[in-house]
């Protein structure tokens, strides 16, 4: 369990903003690692091709193998600035740059793996920071930039509901939207998180949402300092009472009926819909992440994930 107390300063400065550094560094993971993101589907040969790039490779090397888990440095994605969105990543980059040498060698140190040559080479000579923001500025333009519109209107919507919900219930009920493994209990974050760790908070906590993280996780970066940052899964939605809202009447039946695998024909005939409409509500629960979907022979199944379990 890991214990964030906020002090008043640190209530008083929660906000909620996107940080494209994050979403590149986890769609650099995904890319580095050969997979797929689970509704955005293959990196593409352009995110494959920044690869070559030493620079971007070495932030690769920053980062643990997908599928497991582990700590990243945190100078590769600095808390958002409070400035306009389009500024955002810019600010990001330069702060990554100006990190401190012995600050990025202290960072690297933490890492709980086998530390690559080039990665040490790197630190040594004091470049790490800034050939990281390089690494990161560069695969940005080739594996993102032309796609940000998309997903900056995916980030907007997210960001709207958690600040209705903010407005509407208070930080504690903000809070509590975020993810399962996160609680609010008045005074502090309780934080299901491997071994026993307590944090206080100072000066500001950033809720960030995140759409290319493959894991749904949360990610935290929580410190004594006023750097700290929670990223928390876009979509993730409201408690249950809310879903009607969130996905519509019609695709909440479906999502709550699909705690077993079924088929589209079986949906159809469960709740009087037609197949097609039937199919069209599957395919954007698919997209969000919320259902999966298996060929069993002749058949497509599908069941909610552990995402849609979160909105039941």
């Amino acid at each position: 369990m890991l214990v964030a107390t906020l002090d008043a300063s640190a209530m008083a400065g929660v906000r909620l903003a996107m940080s494209p550094a994050l979403e590149a560094l986890s769609w650099l993971r995904i890319t580095a690692g050969g997979a797929r993101h689970p509704v955005f589907g293959d990196p593409g040969p352009a995110a494959r091709f920044a690869l070559r790039d030493r620079d971007v490779a070495l932030v690769a090397r920053s980062m643990p193998p997908i599928g497991r888990g582990g700590y990243s440095p945190d100078l590769l994605t600095p808390r958002p600035p409070a400035v306009r969105t389009d500024l955002i990543m810019a600010a990001q980059l330069a702060e990554s740059a100006e990190t401190a040498a012995d600050v990025a060698a202290a960072q690297v140190a933490r890492t709980d793996r086998p530390v690559h040559r080039d990665l040490r080479a790197a630190v040594d000579a004091g470049t790490y920071a800034r050939r990281a923001a390089r690494g990161l500025a560069v695969f940005w333009q080739a594996a993102i930039g032309d796609g940000w519109g998309d997903l900056r209107a995916r980030f907007d919507a997210d960001l709207a509901v958690r600040a209705t919900t903010m407005a509407t219930e208070g930080v504690g009920g903000l809070f509590g939207s975020l993810h399962p493994n996160l609680e609010w209990t008045g005074s502090a974050l309780w934080i299901r998180w491997p071994g026993h760790r307590t944090v206080q908070c100072r000066g500001g906590l950033v809720l960030s949402p995140s759409l290319l993280e493959t894991d749904r996780c949360l990610q935290l970066q929580l410190s004594d300092t006023d750097t700290s940052v929670i990223s928390y899964p876009a979509g993730a939605g409201p408690r249950p009472a809310g879903v009607s809202r969130l996905v519509g009447a019609s695709r909440a039946t479906l999502l709550n009926d699909l705690n077993v695998a079924r088929t589209t024909s079986d949906l159809s005939s469960r709740h009087g819909l037609a197949r097609a409409t039937v199919s069209y509500h599957l395919s954007v629960l698919l997209e969000s992440g919320l259902v999966s979907k298996v060929r069993d022979g002749k058949a497509v199944l599908y069941r909610r994930t552990a995402l849609g379990d979160t909105l039941r």
